[in-house]
């Protein structure tokens, strides 16, 4: 399994953009429009990492991994007989994937396709 997107939310994006830049010399870019406005960095095996303000007052802070998947309708489906709640379903973004968000455990959990 892999990581594809790393989605990062805090309420100091600056702060936490510049301490991945020093432990693993990460560089982000200005502002995804089409990721929320996420701060991107991508990494050496060609995932993504995302960081970005919550969208929302009621969007908190959390770190969401998205596991890049060949099916994401099939991976989808699987989560929820494994007993996930789908928080959102498969969207595609144009020029990124698709994707869609779980819960499970009390954890947020993504799902990524290319």
């Amino acid at each position: 399994m892999k990581i594809q997107y790393l989605e990062i939310v805090t309420n100091n994006v600056d702060s936490v953009c510049a301490s991945y830049a020093k432990a693993i010399g990460a560089q982000f870019s200005a502002g995804e429009e089409r990721l929320g406005n996420a701060r991107l960095a991508k990494l050496d095996d060609g995932a993504l990492v995302g960081v970005r303000a919550p969208l929302s007052s009621d969007e908190g802070p959390v770190v969401r991994p998205y596991w890049l998947v060949d099916d994401i309708e099939a991976a989808v489906k699987e989560v929820v007989e494994a007993g996930g709640e789908i928080a959102h379903p498969p969207l595609e973004i144009p020029g990124f994937g698709t994707f869609a968000i779980y819960l499970q455990g009390g954890n947020n959990h993504g799902l990524w396709q290319l």
